[in-house]
């Protein structure tokens, strides 16, 4: 069997959606469809209910997504350890990293890990912490620079990195900026953007103020921190932001007698063999962060 058609089977199972799967695989939605109906035809099954645009696994599409997977797995470590028989990493290494994390934390490291291992090839992809922490939990992907969940689980492992301070913030006109003592529940009686609820960040935020018994209302919610200090520069109300965000010149720090942070490293599946790429990379990031540490 081709893993042309399995890798077309995953996009599409990953998906629901055989356009989306086709931008995935780079391909013409009519050649996803073609692929998936002779892939049925091979093995018999029906993989798929089509349903108008509406497509769902069927019971033999759900097992075949397990397998398939694995399958996939085993292929590119076998690749990526014949291609490292010379003792210099090769292959192809999947990361997976937070937006926050790839403009802010690892560039550099980023960088010099090409320099040191030409051979590998980085396949970045960027998404939200919670994806990619599914993704690497699935198998999907080897590695993922994150910020972690506070309910870990027992087949991923994490090596801490960073500390990240989050920030009270509002915009340096704002009536706030000049006050201290700030309370949360004087915060939580006016207009907020924040994460969404249902990132790790948004739940550390959310935690600390159902702690008070005070619940929120932003009128924005975004996944991206970036947008968040942007829009507090506005001057939309009050938000929380990474450290590495307050110093924004239009951004003025709240004195809340608050302490709040989030752990963010990276993460991977302990019950995947480790490809000689994969911990090449770690053995970078480690090295980078002991030298940026005093």
């Amino acid at each position: 069997m081709d893993t042309k058609y399995l890798k077309t089977f995953l996009a599409v199972a990953q998906s629901k959606s055989f356009s989306r799967a086709a931008e995935h695989v780079h391909l013409t939605q009519p050649a996803v469809s073609k692929r998936i109906i002779q892939l049925e035809e091979e093995l018999g099954v029906q993989l798929f209910d089509r349903i108008g645009r509406q497509v769902s696994l069927t019971e033999a599409g759900i097992i075949f997504q397990t397998r398939a997977r694995q399958l996939i797995n085993e292929l590119e470590q076998s690749l990526s350890e014949m291609r490292s028989l010379d003792g210099e990493p090769g292959g192809t290494l999947s990361i997976g990293i937070s937006h926050h994390l790839g403009l802010h934390r690892l560039p550099s490291v980023l960088r010099e890990f090409s320099r040191l291992h030409p051979k590998v090839n980085l396949d970045i992809q960027f998404m939200d912490s919670e994806k990619a922490h599914e993704d690497v939990s699935r198998g999907d992907i080897e590695l993922a620079a994150i910020t972690f969940s506070s309910e870990p689980t027992d087949k991923i492992s994490s090596i801490l990195l960073w500390r990240d301070r989050l920030c009270f913030v509002v915009c340096k006109d704002h009536a706030l900026a000049s006050e201290s003592g700030i309370t949360l529940k004087r915060l939580a009686k006016l207009p907020c953007l924040l994460p969404s609820m249902a990132t790790y960040t948004g739940r550390i935020i959310r935690n600390c103020f159902e702690q008070e018994k005070l619940s929120l209302s932003p009128v924005l919610n975004t996944n991206y921190m970036e947008t968040l200090a942007c829009m507090t520069e506005v001057g939309l109300g009050w938000s929380v932001v990474p450290e590495t965000l307050a110093d924004h010149p239009q951004l003025a720090r709240l004195k809340v007698p608050v302490d709040l942070s989030r752990d963010l490293g990276i993460i991977y599946n302990n019950q995947r063999t480790q490809t000689r790429a994969a911990k090449a990379f770690l053995a970078c990031i480690k090295k980078s962060i002991t030298k940026a540490t005093p």
